[in-house]
Parts: C-alpha cells; structure tokens; sequence
C-alpha cells in the first residue's frame, strides 16, 4: 500500500506529531460543478502520493471520493437548483489518510445507505441508483458523515 521512499520521511515526522494531525495540503474550495471533479482527483492523487500509497490505494480512494462528489454536484446542488462550493482537506496520522468532503447542498446522511439488492441480478434488471455509494464505502476502510452548520462533512479514510 505504501511507497517505500515517501512513508519513511513521513512516519518520522508523524511519529513526533502522534496522535495529533498533520494537514498535507492546502484546503481545496471549487465550484460544485462535474468541472470540478478533476481538480478534486488531482487533489486526492496528491494526498495520496504524499501519504505513501501505491497506486492500487489511491484509485479506490479517489474512485470513493469522486462518488462522494459526483453525488453532491447531482443531487445535493444540481436537482435542487443551488449553486454552492465544494471544499477538500486532507489529514494525515500515523493510522490513516482522510478526506474531508465538505458540501452546503442538501443533507444527506450516506450512514443511512442500504446496500443494493440487486447486485447479483443482470445490468439491465437492476434499480438505478444506489451503486455509487455502495462504490464509495466499499473502497474506504472508513466513512463518516457530520451536518453541522448545514454543512455536510463526509469523512472518507483509508489505513496506512
């Protein structure tokens, strides 16, 4: 999971700072728009180098935190005709990488998410919708979600 030549330098400097956080990058704000999204995958791919994973990590984060965005871009802003601002931050531990997901779209608790049921039935049987999410939590080793303010701060963290 990890690259050799970056985790070290970073689990020294982490080690010092245990159990507190280190924030790897700047906080990403952009529109919350589908334009959006590529900043957003070069943010997750940045955090991702610089945490030390390999590339087989980085796509399922990205891949998680990309759903996580397409879902708010769609449903929390889009169908609710609302324009609004979508901000990421990455925090970095001993244990864990996280992405905070940061929304003032609609709320929508992922927690309350029921895994499809119809996963084992052909593509065009299936219901539409719901695979996103199912992708998203699948692909962390731990999400959260926070409404505090209406904002809506999804947590998504992968283990070092």
């Amino acid at each position: 999971r990890r690259n050799a030549r970056t985790s070290r330098t970073l689990d020294n400097f982490a080690l010092l700072l245990t159990p507190y956080l280190i924030m790897l990058l700047e906080p990403l704000t952009v529109p919350g728009n589908l334009e959006s999204l590529e900043a957003i995958a070069l943010f997750v791919f940045k955090a991702a180098e610089l945490a030390g994973f390999d590339r087989q990590t980085t796509y399922k984060l990205r891949l998680a935190v990309d759903e996580i965005a397409t879902n708010i871009i769609q449903h929390g802003y889009a169908e609710a005709n609302i324009k609004g601002k979508i901000t990421c931050c990455a925090e970095l531990n001993k244990a864990y990488l996280t992405i905070i997901v940061e929304d003032w779209g609609i709320a929508y608790d992922y927690r309350q998410y029921t895994e499809p049921d119809s996963l084992n039935q052909p593509l065009d049987e299936r219901n539409i919708g719901g695979l996103g999410i199912y992708l998203a939590i699948q692909n962390v080793d731990d999400f959260q979600y926070k409404r505090l303010d209406n904002c809506n701060r999804h947590f998504l963290s992968i283990k070092r």
